[in-house]
């Protein structure tokens, strides 16, 4: 029985290879190369060392997997004839170097003794060129198993043996699967070398890249950590220190009623970057409409009557309960059963204390969403049209009313009859089901868009308001309209 002793041919460079390796070279019996397409062989020939590589494997296997097998199990054979072997492989042997890996297993089996040199990976190579510290976290993985990446990878990753441009294709296509298609990737060639190269290419661009061959790996730098937690202490504190003793007076100062308006105001300030449809604005106002709760549950706190947590749970535990078809074991056949078991749910919660089917629909609500919840209210006790058409019918019935009052001139009574057109005009949009609320202010915006329109045309030709005609404005409006402002 033989026996084999693995080595390291370095990561390019003759320099970087160690003593005790070219030791090795210089007195094997049996020198094998995994292959002699790498930059220290050409020094290995002027020393007169002689070798046998693999190459010849390579073109014979059609996968990368069979090439590999089929080396460890020729190595493996040497040693089982009596010699003694040295397998010399690039870079370092325990550094994403698939036979070695093989050869262990195999060695395992046949009783072969196994030897392994430490020796200088690429990897060194690449933490100084790239200025990185491996402690930070580097995975490194051969381009063949590159299918195995994790999902939520968080450490950095080097891709190795990223022969040619068929397999920087597929690599290519692994990692679109876990990272952005622009996401920037550094293609590493013939690292060590006087010619070496660092490009930082986008991923999509990864197999573009001329020029892709045997010495050719890809750095995939760490993905910015996205938190999976959040906290609302930093905000909680902010708010503790300005309501204490040496915090702000005005925060110190304010209690439930004199806070109504500005919760009133955030409100509308979300709607308004919902409409926008603006991420940033959204994510502002939303932080605004957050301090107004945590101002609440604040003064509460201090009141000794609920805190922020109590808020939280309580909450938590409301959607836990009216969703016991998600959190129990209730069936649901659609949205309208969900919206069936909730109030049902509602119904038990609040027990006898609500006499009237309207009862729980604040009076502050806008006119036009309160006129909807109204309605909404009344009709899930039978108190509706069951169909659209009488709706139409009750809509020209008011306004034939409000002529009739305005011909009247009493005030009262043609804000009276306005109202109703107002709330069958509300019915209708519930028949429609749209929102009047939003409605209206999507023609409210829609109005000061097309009016600024105008207030700038008007500018544009140095007219002025007061000498311009109704008809000439019009045509301004009209012009906003094509243009679809």
């Amino acid at each position: 029985m033989g026996e084999i002793t693995i080595v390291g041919l370095g990561p390019g460079s003759f320099g970087l290879i160690t003593i005790e390796t070219l030791e090795k070279l210089k007195t094997a019996e049996t020198l094998l190369l995994r292959t002699a397409k790498h930059p220290t062989v050409a020094e290995i020939v002027k020393r007169g060392i002689p070798f046998t590589s693999y190459d010849s494997i390579y073109e014979e296997k059609e996968s990368f997997e069979e090439i590999y097998m089929a080396i460890a199990h020729e190595c493996i054979k040497q040693a089982v004839m009596g010699k003694k072997v040295v397998y010399a492989v690039p870079g370092s042997p325990l550094v994403a170097e698939k036979t070695v890996v093989l050869i262990r297993s195999l060695a395992a089996e046949k009783n072969v003794p196994i030897t392994i040199l430490p020796g200088m990976s690429f990897l060194e190579v690449l933490y100084t060129r790239l200025a990185i510290d491996p402690i930070e976290g580097v995975t490194v993985l051969d381009a063949a198993d590159l299918a195995a990446i994790p999902p939520e990878l968080t450490t950095a990753l080097v891709v190795t043996q990223v022969y040619n441009a068929y397999v920087a294709s597929e690599a290519k296509l692994v990692l679109m699967e876990n990272y952005p298609d622009d996401f920037e990737v550094v293609v590493v060639k013939n690292l060590g070398l006087p010619d070496e190269q660092l490009l930082t290419v986008p991923l999509f661009e990864l197999d573009r890249v001329p020029g892709i061959d045997h010495l050719t790996s890809v750095y995939v730098p760490q993905r910015p950590a996205v938190s999976q937690s959040f906290s609302l202490e930093p905000i909680l504190s902010v708010m503790a220190k300005l309501r204490s003793k040496e915090g702000c007076v005005w925060d110190i100062e304010q209690t439930h009623p004199s806070l109504r308006r500005y919760m009133v105001e955030e409100v509308y300030e979300v709607l308004e970057a919902i409409d926008l449809e603006n991420g940033d604005d959204l994510c502002e106002e939303l932080g605004d409409l957050l301090l107004q709760i945590v101002f609440h549950a604040r003064i509460a706190e201090e009141s000794k009557i609920f805190s922020m947590q109590d808020v939280i749970d309580t909450v938590t535990e409301k959607m836990v309960r009216r969703h016991p078809h998600v959190f129990g074991d209730i069936k649901v056949r659609d949205a309208g059963e969900v919206v069936l078991n909730w109030d049902a749910i509602k119904k038990q919660e609040h027990g006898h204390d609500r006499p009237s089917v309207l009862d729980g629909i604040p009076k502050e609500l806008p006119s036009l969403m309160r006129a909807y919840k109204l309605q909404a209210k009344a009709s899930k006790v039978g108190f509706d049209w069951d169909c659209i058409e009488p709706i139409w019918d009750k809509i020209y019935e008011e306004l034939t009313e409000l002529k009739e009052a305005c011909a009247e001139g009493q005030a009262a009574d043609i804000e009276a009859e306005l109202g109703d057109v107002l709330f069958s005009v509300v019915n209708l949009a519930r028949f429609l089901k749209i929102d009047g609320e939003v409605a209206l202010n999507t023609t409210n915006n829609k109005f000061r868009r097309r009016f600024m329109y105008i207030e700038n045309k008007v500018k544009e030709k140095g007219h002025n308001w007061e000498k311009m005609s109704l008809e000439e404005l019009d045509l301004l409006w009209k012009e906003a309209k094509k243009h679809k402002i």
